[in-house]
């Protein structure tokens, strides 16, 4: 979901047809949408990443449900909803400043966009609580930007980012569960350890582990101290020493491991066949769980010998479109460069 904020210009949208309407309308756009030609407002909240990328993998799908599962501000969204009037969109997200600056944002779609305060690895139940806005209509695709997003980054409330002094939060949804200070009052230096070590910090995970242990930071500028006082300076390494551990107290505090493994899943049950499931990471580890479970699925399982061929009967349920992830261009990058670390794999659920 990392996008970088941008100054706030109306949306201009002289030049589309954009049908607000739902189900089955049409629209005189060109079946790819450049992100150029969509002209989508790049307001305070954040830009989203391979926004034109993701128009072309979802456009020529048939009238349905898109399964916007992480919405932030709403600018996936209002991309498909440009791009794509035959589709609408069920928005999910935790974060009730993301909600509102969404609801704003897709204001003018009306019917066609519903957003709900839930995470992704609900999705089942968002779909039969909201059954009235899905209709007799398929659900066709599913997207999940991973992550947080620049809004939440920049937000020096929040507790995401080692730039401002702040109260060690980092809850998505500032309303519920514990924050990251009250995590590290109950965590096992040894656990805490293993949870750096998963998300890249590997070296020096036990050292800092027992240093945020020992001093239990309550704030971001406290943190800092106390990973930098566990890391010797020679062996810091290019970029700020606590950078991958703000993103592993993030991903455990918002339980984001579980909650992508539970979420692949059920998107994948959701969808209908021919349906797409595009996700994007930033987080090397998280990349690596969506490229395991798309390859999973492909396979059906099978771990039979590739000389001999499958004997076990497996069934495939996906087509994966593209081995490699899909990078942001250098385009994109220039503009935005948080892009740099996205990336983009998609899949098409196929009969079984």
């Amino acid at each position: 979901m990392i996008g970088a904020p941008q100054q706030y210009r109306p949306r201009t949208t002289r030049s589309l047809t954009i049908v607000t309407t739902s189900r089955g309308s049409s629209s005189a756009l060109s079946p790819v949408v450049s992100i150029d030609r969509l002209r989508m407002a790049r307001d305070s909240y954040h830009e989203p990443v391979l926004a034109s990328s993701i128009v072309e993998f979802f456009v020529s799908l048939p009238a349905g449900v898109v399964v916007d599962a992480t919405l932030g501000g709403g600018g996936h969204s209002e991309a498909l909803l440009l791009g794509a009037p035959q589709l609408r969109v069920l928005g999910i997200d935790r974060d009730p400043e993301a909600r509102a600056a969404a609801l704003e944002r897709l204001a003018s779609f009306g019917e066609r966009v519903r957003i709900v305060a839930a995470t992704f690895a609900q999705l089942a139940d968002v779909l039969t609580e909201n059954a009235d806005f899905v209709g007799t209509e398929p659900v066709v695709g599913v997207l999940m930007d991973l992550g947080v997003s620049s809004h939440q980054l920049d937000d020096g409330t929040r507790g995401f980012s080692f730039r401002a002094d702040a109260p060690l939060d980092m809850r998505m949804d500032p309303t519920s569960g514990e924050t990251a200070a009250e995590y590290l009052a109950r965590v096992d230096q040894h656990e805490l350890a293993r949870v750096l070590r998963e998300n890249g910090e590997t070296r020096f995970a036990g050292s800092i582990a027992k240093s945020l242990v020992a001093r239990q930071p309550q704030t971001t500028f406290e943190l800092t101290e106390a990973v930098e006082r566990a890391v010797p300076m020679a062996a810091r390494r290019r970029g700020h020493v606590a950078t991958r551990v703000f993103q592993a107290l993030r991903i455990a505090v918002n339980d984001e491991s579980v909650q992508l493994d539970e979420g692949l899943a059920v998107a994948l049950d959701a969808l209908s066949v021919g349906g797409v499931l595009a996700v994007i990471a930033y987080h090397s580890g998280e990349d690596r769980v969506v490229k395991s479970f798309l390859a999973e699925q492909q396979s059906g399982g099978c771990r039979c010998s590739p000389e001999l061929g499958c004997v076990c009967g497996a069934i495939a349920r996906v087509r994966v479109v593209k081995a490699s992830a899909q990078l942001a261009s250098a385009h994109e990058i220039a503009l935005n460069p948080r892009a740099r670390a996205a990336r983009l794999r998609v899949a098409t659920k196929v009969a079984t």
